[in-house]
């Protein structure tokens, strides 16, 4: 695949079908979303096979995509925005928002690729090339002062199409990003392309006595900007069956003495967590992390709606030595992060959101993985509407990932294609380190026979 590219075919950008007087106003960030300054955006996509229907046309299906994006915009407007600073008066600071002036509104890419579903489905390793199938290669957040914030490319194989979505992080989370993704292909099957079924709520969250302007302690923004490079990865999926999370959440229980009060989720991490560590070969004093990704929505007093339209998610820690977590069982290490996840409440929270407003900063993920060569990190979420969206497809075939900032150690959790609980596990790690782990004999024992790529 070394010598196969993609070539664009076509590039526009889309704007809202429809602006009201609201939409044309700036929005200020929230604390959440202005963390994630130096972040990537957020890239997901969807592989679907190409219709037999011989009646199938690409050029009325593109034309059915931006049509249906451009009346999803009209409900998601900040997505057709761009990010301005402006220094404040008197001092040195600088001020970040959502600019929707002289705005070309969304990008829009259709793209081709020699390539057939099987070359991207049959690799044990991710292929390099999927990468090439979203915009925005590489761009930090921060770049969505010039580039869009939302941008769509559809890529033609010989046999499939792939559809690629990448979005600004300090717009969305995780949440955030599939609601958006989940509505478009809601308008996309609506005969009137009017409505939505889940209206994001767009007004951004600030905690009390905070906002809505919060200014950085910089003077110029290249205090802000972190482009870290990184070395060579190896990228693979497991697939996990829903059978088989059964077995490892009882296990784990059972070594807790617990009644399923640890969930799949942290079973799981657990279980990554640990067979890392063991796949790094640390020592026994070593110090070693696993970070679970959490949505706060519910979490806050009072509780966020759920389609609350931003940032709400952040981190907890699990922490342990090396020699503690592989000489316990699973279920110790799970206990830990199910501890972790537990002591994230609303008063936790305000203190760190309101701490955070004294001192704002960014996160420089180079900086936080280079002092931290132990972590393990889990994003995403299997709870995560990926399969439910189908323009009219079928299902799809595979959700993949775009760039985003790579270390060793990062871990995405999706749902199973199969449903029913099933989950996939798209892991990260320097090749000698894969290497380990993919024979680890206490991993791969939950791992689906057959079912790996």
């Amino acid at each position: 695949m070394d010598s196969v590219n993609v070539e664009m075919i076509s590039d526009c950008f889309v704007k809202p079908k429809f602006l009201s007087e609201e939409a044309k106003k700036p929005i200020h960030l929230s604390p959440w979303d202005l963390m994630m300054t130096t972040i990537n955006y957020i890239s997901r996509g969807l592989l679907f096979p190409l219709p037999k229907n011989q009646d199938f046309s690409i050029t009325t299906f593109l034309e059915d995509l931006k049509d249906s994006l451009s009346a999803t915009l009209t409900h998601f407007h900040p997505l057709a925005a761009r990010l301005s600073t402006v220094k404040q008066q008197n001092t040195s600071s600088l001020v970040i928002f959502l600019n929707p002036e002289n705005s070309p509104g969304a990008r829009f890419i259709h793209s081709s690729v020699n390539l057939t579903v099987a070359d991207i489905l049959t690799p044990t390793d991710i292929p390099e090339i999927v990468e090439s199938f979203f915009d925005h290669y590489k761009a930090i957040n921060h770049d969505g002062h010039e580039l869009s914030l939302l941008s769509v490319q559809v890529t033609e194989l010989t046999d499939g199409i792939f559809i690629g979505c990448s979005i600004n992080h300090m717009v969305v989370d995780g949440t955030s990003y599939w609601h958006f993704f989940n509505s478009w292909s809601e308008m996309f099957n609506s005969k009137n392309r009017d409505s939505i079924s889940r209206p994001p709520v767009l007004d951004r969250w600030f905690p009390s006595g905070s906002g809505p302007i919060i200014a950085f302690p910089f003077t110029n923004e290249d205090q802000i900007i972190e482009r870290p490079n990184h070395p060579v990865f190896r990228e693979r999926i497991f697939r996990f069956s829903s059978h088989s999370l059964s077995k490892l959440k009882a296990k784990v229980n059972s070594e807790c003495n617990a009644t399923k009060i640890i969930s799949t989720f942290q079973s799981l991490s657990a279980l990554v967590w640990r067979c890392m560590t063991r796949a790094r070969r640390l020592s026994a004093g070593e110090q070693t992390t696993c970070g679970l990704a959490v949505n706060n929505r519910s979490r806050l007093s009072p509780p966020v709606p759920e389609n609350y339209f931003g940032n709400m998610a952040y981190g907890v820690w699990g922490r342990a030595t090396a020699g503690e977590l592989l000489d316990h069982g699973v279920g110790w290490g799970a206990l830990q992060l199910h501890k972790a996840v537990v002591n994230n409440g609303d008063k936790e929270l305000k203190e760190m959101i309101n701490s955070w407003v004294k001192n704002p900063s960014v996160t420089k993920l180079g900086e936080l993985f280079d002092r931290n060569r132990n972590h393990v990190q889990m994003v995403s979420s299997p709870r995560f509407d990926m399969y439910g969206n189908e323009f009219g497809l079928g299902k799809a075939l595979a959700v993949f990932f775009g760039y985003s900032y790579k270390f060793d150690g990062k871990v995405a959790v999706i749902p199973g294609r199969d449903g029913g609980g099933s989950m996939d596990v798209k892991v990260c790690l320097l090749p000698e380190n894969m290497m380990a782990f993919e024979s680890d004999e206490e991993f791969m024992s939950f791992v689906n026979e057959g079912c790996i790529n």
